[in-house]
């Protein structure tokens, strides 16, 4: 029996202001339990919440970037439900009259292929608090600073085929809310995480299955593993003539499973009714005007640009559009570098070897956009090799030093002058006459064995393209 698998995916984004969506406590992350609170965002009676006009700019910022219907007046909900880390017993969100309808994000397939998923809707609402299960012995705790944070659910329709899919279209995601300056997208630190509804049926059927929603998955790579494992899951209960329960489940990356949490709630279980506290938010002609005038550039009109700009090709200039940090680092360090894609190399091929091994972003490492360019320019100039580029570059890279100093506290300059090497090539020559007559003699790949012993003799210095012209001549 062939199955296949339908998936819809609800994205929680949150939105990089420096308040809450409707208090005036701070959105740091980090900070001790507790302390980014204040009486609204604890529910104390009396109180009465205020709007943060960011959160709308940047989720009307969105709605531009994906084609959405963009709705200028804007209603919010309660939805009721108990929970500890719910201080009011309700969230305030957007149920009837959504900030965005419609729009779509294109994916690129295994198979090499555009794929364009549809969004359903995105809404404003904001976050809950966070239960602590695992640092008291016998008791849980609530860490409130995350209550009230601006988040911008954004739901999918489900057209994504397979947990490949559900990752590509995060990814876009995750691309496009960064290049817009729409929130900083750390998914360790929950700034980005997702909902994921999975179903299964027999092909060719019209109707969808029984779906479960795994809630709040936080990356990439747990993102594939949790929709797989339940893919797994249901078609083996489905063969087994058993039938799926409509449910809410948790990923459990220790044990690779998801399970149970809770059934599955319908709309009307959470009482929605309109927030009788909030009016209705309006958002100017002139409001949606400077957002427009004030749009960024977005990653493919950045990838044009560095093929246009700087003469990369297409292939280094979507790699380095794939990621805000890395971009900008490029533009940053192309200021003072000469050599574009040369820069670019290095960025994609040594720089990023080291941050995947260190698992971090470019902005978190002790690089600097200068000491990259000073790298590269001396690259360009001959100073160094690039081989010794490369051991300057990990010294750099762990403790932040100029290649400068690098170079001048090592002795690290390149030896080009042409007296300087011809008299180390003669006495190599001089030093292996057998290897020489076998040159002579048509053995050509000892040649690489000559320029090995000159690079030797000179500790790497000697500039490459010197030695292989001297040689060439000496040895003719």
């Amino acid at each position: 029996m062939t199955w296949e698998t339908v998936i819809g995916l609800e994205a929680h984004v949150q939105l990089s202001t420096k308040t809450k969506l409707f208090s005036r406590a701070s959105t740091t992350f980090g900070q001790s339990p507790n302390t980014n609170v204040n009486l609204i965002d604890c529910g104390l009676p009396g109180v009465l919440p205020s709007v943060n006009k960011e959160a709308f700019y940047k989720a009307i910022r969105f709605g531009m970037a994906v084609g959405s219907q963009i709705n200028q007046t804007s209603i919010f909900d309660r939805k009721n439900y108990f929970y500890p880390d719910l201080p009011k017993g309700y969230q305030i969100t957007q149920m009837d009259l959504p900030i965005l309808l419609g729009g779509t994000i294109d994916i690129e397939t295994d198979e090499g292929n555009k794929k364009t998923i549809n969004i359903t809707r995105a809404h404003l609402e904001e976050d809950a608090g966070k239960s602590i299960h695992d640092e008291f012995d016998g008791c849980s705790a609530i860490d409130l600073n995350r209550a009230g944070t601006p988040l911008l659910e954004i739901v999918s329709e489900p057209e994504i085929s397979n947990a490949k899919e559900a990752v590509a279209y995060m990814k876009a995601l995750h691309r496009l809310v960064t290049f817009l300056d729409v929130s900083d997208g750390n998914m360790s630190q929950g700034s980005l995480r997702c909902d994921a509804n999975v179903s299964i049926r027999k092909v060719g059927d019209l109707k969808l299955g029984t779906r479960t929603e795994i809630k709040n998955i936080n990356s990439f790579r747990f993102i594939e593993k949790a929709i797989n494992f339940e893919i797994k899951r249901q078609i083996k209960q489905l063969e087994k003539g058993e039938t799926v329960t409509q449910e809410t489940r948790l990923y459990d990356s220790i044990k690779d499973e998801t399970r149970p949490m809770r059934s599955k709630e319908f709309a009307n279980d959470y009482r929605y009714f309109p927030e009788p506290d909030l009016l209705p938010v309006v958002i100017s002609d002139k409001e949606m005007q400077d957002i427009r005038d004030n749009f960024p550039e977005l990653p493919k009109d950045k990838e044009l640009r560095f093929e246009s700009e700087f003469g990369l090709t297409g292939y280094d200039s979507k790699i380095l559009a794939s990621s805000k940090s890395m971009a900008d680092f490029f533009e940053s360090s192309a200021k003072e570098a000469k050599n574009y894609p040369l820069l670019a190399n290095w960025l994609i091929g040594e720089i990023s070897a080291f941050l995947n091994k260190d698992l971090i972003g470019i902005d978190e490492s002790k690089l600097t956009p200068a000491n990259l360019a000073m790298l590269i320019n001396r690259i360009d100039d001959q100073t160094i090799s690039g081989k010794i580029a490369k051991s300057i570059f990990e010294e750099m890279y762990l403790n932040g030093k100029t290649p400068d100093e690098i170079i001048d506290s090592q002795g690290l300059q390149q030896i080009s002058d042409d007296d300087e090497i011809e008299k180390i090539i003669n006495a190599v020559i001089e030093n292996n006459p057998a290897q020489v007559e076998g040159y002579k003699n048509g053995k050509d790949k000892l040649f690489g064995f000559f320029v090995g012993q000159v690079m030797k003799e000179t500790q790497g210095k000697a500039n490459p393209q010197v030695v292989n012209e001297l040689l060439k001549k000496k040895l003719s």
